[in-house]
């Protein structure tokens, strides 16, 4: 493959993706690879589509939908998986529901609600995470876990029960550090709130965890689903 291209980016994260596995003794293939595609042409997802990864994560539900459209027909838009991993509004939750099969950033049970509710009925059930800010950084989203799990708590056994939704796990977006130590520390904290979770008698199954600079801590931690975009796409276009 010629040097940095999409498919070169692609198979170097894998790479990383497989000597963090076996550095951390987690099993192989247990990492999932969610190439996150906002701002980024319907052009550039089909050369990633045609590279081999079929899971595609977007923060923007319009851009999204139209990005899904306008591939319809020229890949097989059955075997792509959608993510969405970005804020979510009320007003945005039908396209939401509709086309995609993941959602990360559930932070409300209201939003929860209105996903379940307009999830159609020939559709598999909408997966879930729901979005913990372990830094307590007031710029992201997401539940504080700071003063213990009782909110998040409430809110997992809230959205469990819904219809049309399975709740598969938590995402976070931790604050940047550059030490292995410091990175790992955050995503500690989300690992433990999963276990806990399932103590009380739910069966959560994934972490979305780690970006480019940090993936490695994340693996290490037990994350199932790394979000990797520029590593992968490029730096994002200012102009977008």
């Amino acid at each position: 493959m010629p040097p940095n291209t999409i498919p070169t980016r692609i198979a170097l994260i894998q790479e990383r993706i497989t000597r963090a596995e076996q550095r951390f003794d987690r099993e192989p293939g247990s990492v999932r690879l969610l190439a996150v595609s906002k701002k980024k042409p319907a052009a550039a997802i089909r050369t990633a589509y045609d590279a081999g990864q079929r899971a595609f994560g977007e923060n923007y539900a319009q851009e999204a939908t139209d990005k899904i459209k306008d591939l319809a027909g020229i890949i097989d838009i059955r075997d792509a998986e959608w993510h969405f991993i970005g804020p979510i509004q009320s007003n945005k939750t039908r396209l939401i529901a509709n086309h995609f099969a993941w959602v990360h950033s559930v932070e409300r049970l209201s939003i929860a609600e209105r996903l379940s509710g307009q999830r159609p009925p020939d559709l598999p059930p909408l997966a879930v995470c729901l979005q913990v800010n372990v830094s307590q950084e007031s710029s992201k989203s997401g539940l504080c876990v700071s003063t213990g799990l009782e909110k998040l708590s409430e809110l997992a056994l809230a959205v469990a029960e819904l219809p049309r939704l399975h709740l598969r796990g938590l995402m976070t977006i931790p604050a940047p550090s550059q030490e292995f130590t410091a990175q790992r520390q955050p995503f500690r904290v989300l690992r433990e709130a999963l276990n806990e979770l399932n103590a009380k008698g739910l069966t959560l199954d994934t972490l979305s965890m780690g970006m480019s600079d940090d993936l490695e801590a994340a693996i290490a931690e037990g994350a199932t689903i790394v979000r990797i975009g520029t590593a992968i796409f490029g730096a994002r276009d200012s102009a977008l």
